[in-house]
């Protein structure tokens, strides 16, 4: 019975120790040894910080760019509202510069050439391993590989040809013009009204998603898209975040909703 009593407590232990290493290399020593790969090789940025990485300063700048209204002016550079923190992080170490999501550095390429060279040999350059929670949301061309994204490529493609789109046209002019005519009704008598375009913007494009894609309306297909934007807004909390592994199996709140 002592045997096998020590037995498994050398199991156990070994377990743990296995476990206690895999835990180490994935917050620590291999976020380190990319790190310096990337610095030998020209690369700049902050240097790694134990499991968030960056994440939790870039979820930051976010919200408060956000918080703001934004100003109006003739420039159409809005990298520093849609991206502020990859802004930052450009003008401060140049072009050759990564960002640290969580434990997983992000090197971003800005050489036309470069993404040419990535575009045109996609066995070689892999998409990351994402949160599986995005997959609740993301699907599609966003996610497959190899072989069988160029097959799902080739099978969308005709629908974006020029002359399909081109018949599309009287059903994206239906949905402009009933926004326009909402818009009318709202101004005032002398003429002028403050209006919030956003929420009309995002109605816009369902509208013409379900009348293009599906024959039907906005109003009809108002129960999806609402769906949707919840589904849409818990995305982007998770892709801001970083993905500890196993939680996605937790019966939290959020993971429930998700899942919904």
């Amino acid at each position: 019975m002592a045997s096998w009593v020590a037995v498994l407590s050398v199991v156990w232990v070994s377990i743990v120790i296995a476990w206690a290493w895999r835990v180490l290399n994935w917050v620590w020593l291999r976020p380190k040894k990319l790190e310096r790969y990337l610095r030998e090789q020209g690369f700049t940025g902050n240097s790694y910080r134990l499991l968030f990485g960056d994440t939790k300063d870039s979820s930051m700048m976010l919200r408060q760019v956000q918080s703001k209204p934004m100003k109006l002016s003739t420039s159409h550079d809005i990298a520093p509202r849609v991206m502020p923190f990859v802004h930052q992080i450009v003008n401060t170490h140049g072009r050759n510069s990564f960002v640290w999501m969580g434990p997983m550095p992000k090197v971003n390429i800005m050489n036309p050439e470069d993404l040419k060279e990535i575009f045109n040999n996609r066995q070689n350059f892999q998409r990351p391993s994402a949160n599986p929670l995005i997959k609740l949301l993301v699907q599609g061309l966003l996610h497959i590989e190899d072989e069988k994204w160029a097959k799902h490529r080739k099978i969308i493609k005709p629908a974006f040809h020029l002359e399909k789109l081109k018949g599309m046209l009287p059903t994206f002019y239906q949905s402009c013009s009933d926004m326009i005519n909402e818009w009318k009704r709202l101004v005032s008598k002398d003429g002028s009204c403050e209006l919030d375009v956003w929420p009309c913007l995002k109605n816009l494009s369902a509208d013409v998603i379900a009348r293009a894609a599906f024959g039907s309306s906005y109003q009809e297909g108002r129960k999806i898209f609402q769906l949707l934007q919840q589904q849409d807004k818990k995305f982007s909390l998770v892709v801001r975040s970083v993905y500890i592994p196993g939680w996605r199996f937790l019966p939290t709140k959020h993971n429930r909703r998700m899942k919904e």
